[in-house]
């Protein structure tokens, strides 16, 4: 017991100006930390800009009112859990953009991107009800939210992209590790169709090499970065290319539709390597199973311009000269009543020459309209066997044959017939007259915009109070200004309750305590007794 005080004792001696080294510090660390007023509301303007630039769209409107739609959609893997393994059941839903901020802003998402015809799933039964939709009006009471247990679309389609799944391959995405381009398909056909649904595709997928010869890849290109940091010439190692080299390059397609779906329209296979498309990129290492490029390029250019040829050639109508006749009868007199035997010859050749042109005409005409029944996809060769995805160029759309027997082909899908709009949110406004979304206009915005909505007399009374606190604080805040001397925490705190009193009350209460016994008579101020 008496060795431990004779320690404390020593400590204390020895440490006397801990408690002085301690105050120095944090008086510098408040001055490291402090910054002015004006400071602080320039940063949150840019933080709230920032946050516009990242979400330039209002979500103040879920989409579901406006029916199916080619919209941005986000899967919610707080709400639904992608499920251990692929055979557990599993609930896919999706959210408009809207909803991904309003509703699941906390949640964790996997961005889906666009997709056709898709009508968002928040606060329908696809999702738990302990999240609604706090956007849409609920039909029970009339009011903005909450929504939840709403039936779902019918009309909507999903894939293994809402378990957080991508490409052939079936690859958990992580935005973090993912090197290099995903490519999405144009969609031909559902997953349950045997399509992709729109998925997204690694290049090496595409092409039959699979991930691990895009890692390997990294990991050269990695290796070679960091070769050349130490010889300072980092340009030829980042330019190393991660598509394989089958893979077409990025400016030369549009668009493209992955083998899957290729598969299951075959009738589309036929434009491989026509006018409006690249060669076929089969599902192999190689281009096992197809022609060669030379080969196949010529192809291409011997049956555009025979379809070409075809068709002008039908399009020209023929003429009959009828010269030949009128110089024959130019000396015979047709009201002659007794005609010559030489007339009379003559008179048959004229008809038998009559008589070839007809049939010369008719052979023409009918041989006119059997070429004019010619159409595109005649001129296509059959469709290659094997599997391959089909690379589109920007004017692919022009390139289908629209005869009777393809337009219903088409039809089926309207992505090929023309290029799809897709919707987007009204963007939001920085700060002009109206247009702000709920929740997206700055802070000051937002105390403008409710002063704007206070009775007048009442908002001028506001005005005259903040006046009259500015002139307050102004002068709180000269002598720091003039000195250079931080404001701290404290400082501030004391002020205020010098503001309301709090300070001369307090000390009123401790002279009167002191004085009669601490029953607070001396005070005009109560606290409310106790339960």
């Amino acid at each position: 017991m008496d060795t431990s005080q004779e320690t404390y004792h020593e400590n204390a001696d020895a440490n006397g100006s801990a408690p002085h080294d301690a105050r120095k510090e944090s008086i510098s660390q408040v001055l490291n930390n402090s910054q002015t007023a004006s400071n602080f509301i320039d940063s949150q303007l840019q933080l709230e800009a920032d946050a516009r630039e990242a979400l330039p769209y209002a979500f103040d409107h879920c989409t579901q009112p406006l029916g199916p739609l080619r919209q941005i959609l986000f899967s919610c893997l707080t709400c639904n859990p992608p499920p251990e393994s692929p055979s557990d059941p599993f609930t896919p839903a999706a959210v408009c953009y809207s909803c991904s901020i309003a509703c699941h802003g906390e949640h964790i998402l996997v961005e889906l991107f666009n997709r056709r015809n898709f009508t968002c799933d928040c606060g329908t039964t696809r999702l738990p009800a302990t999240s609604p939709c706090t956007l849409r009006i609920d039909p029970a009471t009339g009011l903005k939210g909450p929504v939840h247990s709403q039936a779902p679309a019918e009309g909507n389609t999903y894939n293994q992209n809402c378990k957080n799944r991508f490409c052939g391959c079936s690859e958990v995405y992580n935005a973090e590790e993912e090197k290099g381009t995903m490519f999405q398909c144009l969609g031909l056909a559902s997953e349950d169709e045997g399509g992709c649904g729109e998925d997204w595709w690694h290049p090496e997928c595409v092409t039959g090499h699979g991930r691990e010869w895009s890692k390997e890849k990294v990991r050269l290109k990695e290796e070679a970065i960091r070769s050349s940091n130490e010889d300072e010439n980092t340009e030829d190692a980042e330019s190393l290319d991660l598509l394989p080299p089958e893979f077409p390059e990025e400016d030369s397609f549009d668009t493209f539709i992955c083998y899957k779906c290729v598969n299951t329209n075959p009738w589309i296979k036929r434009y491989a390597g026509s006018a409006g498309f690249l060669l076929p990129i089969w599902n192999l290492p190689s281009n096992d199973g197809g022609l060669p490029v030379n080969d196949v390029k010529e192809e291409e250019d011997s049956r555009l311009a025979e379809y070409q040829a075809t068709q002008a050639e039908a399009t020209v109508m023929p003429v009959i000269s009828k010269e030949p006749a009128n110089a024959e009868t130019s000396g015979t007199n047709k009201y002659d009543k007794e005609p010559s035997s030489s007339s009379n010859d003559v008179g048959s050749s004229k008809k038998r020459t009559a008589d070839e042109a007809e049939l010369e005409l008719s052979d023409s005409t009918s041989n006119k309209k059997s070429k004019a029944d010619v159409h595109y996809h005649d001129c296509l060769p059959d469709a290659r066997p094997g599997s391959f995805s089909l690379f589109c160029k920007e004017d692919f759309r022009e390139r289908f044959c629209r005869c009777p027997d393809c337009y219903p082909l088409l039809k089926k899908h309207p992505q090929l017939l023309e290029e799809e709009e897709s919707y987007e949110p009204p963007l939001s406004e920085s700060g002009g007259e109206g247009g702000d979304s709920v929740g997206t206009g700055s802070l000051l915005d937002r105390a403008e915009a409710a002063l704007s909505n206070v009775d007048r007399v009442r908002a001028i009374e506001g005005v005259m109070v903040y006046n009259h606190l500015k002139d307050k604080v102004k002068s709180f805040l000269q002598p720091f200004a003039e000195s250079g001397q931080a404001v701290g925490a404290e400082d501030i705190k004391a002020y205020f309750e010098k503001l309301r009193g709090d300070e001369q009350a307090i000390k009123v209460a401790a002279v009167t305590g002191a004085n009669d016994g601490g029953d607070g008579s001396g005070d005009n101020r109560r606290e409310q007794s106790g339960y």
